[in-house]
């Protein structure tokens, strides 16, 4: 049998159990250029939650009564499609499922050499390139400036700090827990960390990491954390908004500071993006990020949960800040 998570509603606020549904059905069978997929580790990422709304995005929405779908890491069962072979690894957007079937399209074969499976999921997948393009094509950060980096602990940010460092900056990350600031100054090379859910004064915190400044924010977080980075811009200073959880679960719009005053005082820029902008530079990155991986030049961590039907349980948990780096669920031995 397969165990299948279907998207059974949309969540108003907060997404919980009731959400979903699991349900047992026969593993399909696969037709002429198709293959079929044994999942090995799931992704669940902060991005799922815009797409569980029917809200214009920059991705289709979720369809209710359909499979739920995410990134996937899994082992090739059989295939009747001349690109794949049994026994091959892949990484793709599948169904929340112990089985798929693809067509072929959307999914890669992984280079194990590279690194391990995993990482394809991560700093060797979406997570990793949105950090690479984010910081060096937006943010453009030139040695001796300070970066900061909002969501500093998770799959993005830990990339983003790391290679900040690699070109020579000052970096600031804010996370929410003291274990998560130890962990990017201990063991990944941040200047500095802010825990925002204890710092009495976050304005003053930053001013206190950030003497001479921000000139790169990386802004994963949105809301009060990033209303106090942006009254620490300097002139020209660059900001990269890849994400904004702390807005996802609100079901009415947060009243806030407007900051196009501040951009235009300071000449700055403010460009969101999604990682698909990028997509024809895909190789150049992968390619570099691997590099750096090999060599030790980025670290990384995974928080993985056993067990497929613990899936919904570790997405919850993304918005309860349950995770350091990398959150997966494993559902099958390699």
């Amino acid at each position: 049998m397969n165990r299948v998570i279907y998207f059974k509603s949309r969540p108003k606020g907060m997404p919980d159990e009731s959400n979903f549904e699991m349900v047992k059905e026969q593993i399909p069978e696969i037709q002429d250029g198709e293959v079929l997929i044994k999942t090995l580790y799931i992704s669940v990422d902060p991005y799922m939650r815009g797409r569980m709304s029917d809200a214009k995005s920059y991705a289709e929405p979720y369809k209710v009564g359909e499979p739920f779908k995410g990134g996937i890491v899994g082992k090739v069962i059989e295939s009747k499609n001349d690109k794949f072979q049994a026994e091959q690894y892949v990484e793709g957007i599948l169904n929340w499922a112990e089985y798929s079937v693809s067509n072929g399209s959307g999914i890669r074969r992984i280079k194990p050499e590279w690194g391990p499976i995993t990482t394809s999921l991560h700093v060797l997948g979406m997570p990793g390139l949105t950090a690479y393009f984010g910081l060096l094509y937006i943010g453009q950060p030139k040695e001796g400036e300070t970066v900061v980096v909002s969501g500093a602990s998770g799959a993005v940010g830990t990339v983003v700090g790391q290679i900040a460092k690699l070109k020579g900056c000052r970096v600031v990350g804010i996370a929410g827990g003291d274990d998560k600031c130890a962990f990017l100054t201990n063991e990944l090379g941040f200047d500095a960390a802010i825990n925002y859910k204890t710092v009495e004064n976050l304005r003053k915190a930053l001013k206190e990491a950030c003497p001479n400044g921000v000139d790169v924010y990386f802004d994963n977080v949105g809301g009060a954390v990033s209303d106090a980075v942006m009254s620490r811009i300097n002139f020209q200073s660059r900001t990269a908004i890849c994400g904004q959880i702390s807005q996802y679960n609100l079901e009415k719009p947060e009243l806030a500071p407007r900051v196009a005053g501040q951009l235009l005082k300071t000449s700055s820029l403010m460009k969101g993006f999604i990682v698909s902008d990028y997509a024809e530079h895909n190789k150049e990155a992968l390619i570099q990020l691997s590099q750096w991986v090999r060599e030790g030049k980025i670290k990384y961590r995974e928080s993985v949960v056993e067990g497929f039907e613990n899936t919904v349980d570790a997405f919850l948990g993304l918005f309860r800040g349950d995770n350091i780096g990398k959150q997966l669920v494993k559902v099958a031995e390699e």
